[in-house]
């Protein structure tokens, strides 16, 4: 019997496999996106249409020509799912979901046509055999990469680089040469420009078609799947970050019949949340990590809420603010799967 996800609770979905989800992509939000990226890679006289499939998250895998889709996006009912587990969900907006698309066909037309085997690439974007790396403490301020994927992520190997810069360069009506001037992300943006226009008509000669990991493959249930997931987005910090509390809030005996910072915090979480990921481009799930963790040491501490809230409030987000670039600084923000 077919399962009518939209009827099942949360429980229920949790207990399903991943193989046992009635899900596809044609018929979807998706395959309007997929056409969208279609018709893009059409307009630049590019020859090449990466095959996709549904597995657990966005990936291309190495050799191949297509990559994988989240499953949740293939259903509304899943991405309901995916906020209530991850307080966010990664390629919902369509603008996002095309950046994200974007970016894998970069990593497949490479994979397609094996441009990182060219000295060019590698004198360009460095070495493709350099290991990833778990994490990866990214420079914000540096000029010298493409932004489209949040929390700077062209820096986190020579392939995402070239991935991140082709995604640039591919989004239509991007005025990426005046946005780059004089940025060392030009001489990168240049050079795609150059290679794509040397691909223009020309197919793959091996184009691998496989799926690697594809959903109807999968035993695990989507309880397992998100308990593997937020431990992947947990982080840990350097115990000092505390001080980044006492410059908000007291600890001062004379302030004891004070608000209470834990209670002011847990009531502002979601609005302070949401405008450090969007400066920050961190996971939800991460921000929220750390800020429930002051919470929690807010409490401890018996820390105290003697400043006007509307400035306690801005306070709170440069707090948080510094937290998360603490992290990034330290390389404990991680790689995405």
């Amino acid at each position: 019997m077919k399962v009518r996800l939209e009827r099942l609770t949360d429980r229920q979905l949790l207990d399903l496999r991943l193989c046992d989800l009635p899900l596809r992509i044609r018929g979807t939000h998706l395959e309007l996106r997929l056409e969208r990226l279609y018709r893009e890679l059409a307009a630049q006289s590019l020859d090449f249409r990466p095959h996709v499939w549904l597995a657990e998250e966005w990936f291309t895998p190495d050799g191949v020509a297509g990559f994988a889709i989240p499953f949740y996006l293939a259903h509304p009912r899943l991405m309901k799912l995916e906020r209530a587990q991850m307080l966010e969900v990664e390629g919902a907006r369509e603008s996002e979901c095309m950046r994200i698309l974007r970016h894998e066909a970069g990593h497949a037309i490479d994979n397609a046509f094996r441009l990182h085997a060219r000295g060019s690439w590698t004198d360009t974007f460095g070495s493709y055999r350099v290991p990833y790396p778990e994490w990866y403490q990214p420079q914000p301020g540096s000029r010298d990469y493409v932004l489209n994927l949040d929390a700077w992520y062209a820096q986190a190997h020579p392939a995402e680089d070239f991935a991140e810069t082709f995604a640039v360069w591919l989004r239509p009506g991007t005025q990426w040469r005046r946005q780059y001037a004089g940025w060392g992300a030009e001489r990168k943006l240049d050079y795609v420009q150059q290679i794509m226009r040397d691909l223009a008509g020309k197919s793959p000669k091996r184009l691998a078609r496989r799926e690697v990991d594809p959903l109807e493959t999968l035993k695990k249930t989507l309880r397992e799947h998100y308990r593997r997931k937020r431990a992947y987005y947990t982080i840990h910090w350097p115990a000092s970050y505390e001080r980044n509390l006492y410059r908000v809030f007291s600890e001062e005996p004379r302030h004891r019949s004070y608000p209470s910072a834990a209670q002011f915090l847990r009531r502002i979480r979601g609005e302070i949340c949401e405008i450090v990921a969007r400066v920050t481009g961190v996971h939800h799930y991460t921000i929220n990590h750390i800020l429930k963790h002051m919470i929690v040491r807010c409490r401890a501490l018996n820390l105290r809420l003697t400043i006007p809230e509307e400035a306690a409030r801005e306070l709170s987000v440069v707090a948080l603010t510094m937290q998360v670039m603490q992290v990034l600084r330290t390389g404990y923000h991680r790689i995405p799967l």
